[in-house]
């Protein structure tokens, strides 16, 4: 018999009756060009709509187990009809159009497009039990207690980028800070040897891989279009550069800290330790997912500080206090007591966060309940997507959610924390949640920390647009910035 699977749209700490459109095609419309929008969707619903009446599967219905009723569903032909409203809309509004839309789709592996760019060894090219125990590495490699031991390295890098900056000028600090974010990865996750001697050819070979991210590949990963092949030939080089370097430190018994060195120390339950193609599979992958976004929330911040001189003077006086106290010396301490500043970039990543939904399979049958009381089955291998745009600007949860307002993290207000668990999902939440969340709080502090001490900055570009025609949306066009040297505060 066949299982077709339902995807569930739910918002923070309940789910909602409303089932997502197929996120595997609609959540990438926005990528084709308007002909090729229209010809490709079209034809992926009229097949969706001639699948279900051959099958001639009931909509709906009450599961036979527990009684419980699945969430309700209509039929594929009314979703034609929605196809103006969506395609004309960007993406937080297809989605804000989702959420009060009925539907039901078959759903494929929206991930399987990583497996050419990190290998067959790890992430979604093995098994569940496998990935979750190399998730665990990254975990140990990130986790609160060894940051500290990346504080330095990362202070050096932002000091010595800025450096270079003259007396006063004109930067797109969007291209400022894509360059910055990379040096501190090569510096703190791959180690001295990239940084030092390879940082160019890593780099070059990066942007390949990261190239091979678009429409065609996210559908078709393994069709042989030049930019998927560029990125098979990057990522082999790149396996052969990482690979020399393990083996370099394997032999030598040279041991870094940084966390290339904890993957290669890492260990799976079995005693097992983590192979070459592993260890550089692990470390491509982890690079990919915070390079980009830890990239876009320090520009995001910067866009909002500098457009709300309320906060932006906030957080200046912030750091004269904090660097009073330290004798003007940054130290990681001083990071932690960045209260202000750590509430606007929340509120940043509130407003702009790094994906636009959380998507997740039901390993068993559960039962949800809405806010409104009514119950709902959700049968075990169905997919559920949480749409992060939609949840952050629930207005029961935050006052006047459209406002750049980080006060509303304040201990006065703590919205978050009164509006329930999963309220704030923007570095995703759970088992899953965001391993490098620390690590990417620690970048972008230390960045501002140093931006706000030494510069005076003006925006000069308007306040970007969000650019949801990439996989990961980013901030649109480039950010121009007026710098202005002053002394350090303090």
């Amino acid at each position: 018999m066949h299982t077709s699977t339902r995807i569930y749209l739910h918002t923070v700490q309940y789910f909602s009756t409303k089932i997502l459109l197929p996120s595997s095609l609609l959540a990438r419309t926005m990528f084709m060009t308007s002909s090729a929008m229209w010809f490709t969707v079209s034809l992926v619903f009229i097949t969706i709509v001639l699948i279900r009446i051959i099958r001639g599967k009931a909509a709906g219905g009450v599961d036979p187990t527990s009684g419980k009723q699945h969430p309700p569903v209509v039929n594929g032909f009314a979703l034609l009809g929605l196809l103006p409203r969506l395609l004309n809309k960007d993406l937080p509004t297809k989605i804000n159009c989702l959420y009060r839309l009925d539907s039901e789709i078959s759903h494929g592996n929206l991930l399987e497009f990583t497996v050419p760019m990190f290998g067959q060894e790890v992430a979604h090219g093995v098994d569940t039990a496998t990935r979750n125990e190399q998730a665990r590495f990254y975990l140990d490699a990130l986790k609160q207690s060894k940051l500290r031991s990346h504080f330095d390295p990362m202070l050096q890098e932002v000091e010595e980028y800025f450096s270079k900056w003259g007396q006063e000028g004109i930067v797109d600090l969007k291209h400022e800070f894509e360059q910055l974010l990379m040096l501190i990865s090569s510096r703190c996750l791959l180690g001295k040897e990239v940084r030092e001697k390879m940082f160019d050819e890593f780099y070059t070979l990066f942007r390949d891989i990261e190239n091979g991210v678009n429409l065609v590949s996210v559908f078709f990963p393994y069709i042989p279009i030049p930019a998927n092949r560029r990125r098979d030939r990057a990522r082999v080089k790149l396996i052969e550069l990482l690979s020399e370097i393990v083996r370099s430190r394997k032999s030598s018994g040279r041991v870094e800290e940084d966390a290339l060195q904890k993957l290669i120390d890492s260990k799976y339950k079995d005693g097992r330790s983590t192979s070459e193609t592993e260890v550089t599979g692990m470390i491509i992958g982890l690079i990919f997912g915070g390079k980009h976004t830890s990239s876009h929330a320090t520009t995001w911040t910067g866009a909002c500080l500098l457009s709300h001189e309320k906060f932006l003077a906030a957080s200046s006086e912030e750091q004269k206090q904090i660097m009073k106290k330290y004798k003007g010396r940054l130290e990681y301490e001083a990071l932690l007591e960045m209260n202000t500043l750590h509430s606007c970039i929340k509120e940043a990543l509130r407003m702009h966060p790094p994906s636009p939904m959380l998507v997740r399979k039901a390993n068993k049958h559960f039962t949800v309940k809405t806010r409104e009381g009514q119950e709902y089955d959700i049968p075990k291998g169905n997919t559920i997507a949480s749409p992060i745009v939609q949840n952050n600007i629930m207005p029961y949860i935050y006052k006047d959610p459209h406002l750049y307002d980080p006060d509303r993290f304040g201990p006065a207000r703590q919205e978050d924390v009164a509006g329930g668990k999963f309220s704030y999902t923007s570095f995703g939440g759970g088992r899953h949640v965001c391993v490098g969340e620390g690590y990417a709080y620690m970048q972008i502090k230390i960045i501002w920390s140093h931006l706000l001490k030494n510069f005076e900055l003006e925006l000069l570009s308007p306040f970007p647009n969000t650019d949801w025609n990439k996989l990961i949306p980013e901030p649109q066009g480039n950010m121009m910035v007026s710098y202005k040297r002053h002394r350090l505060l303090g």
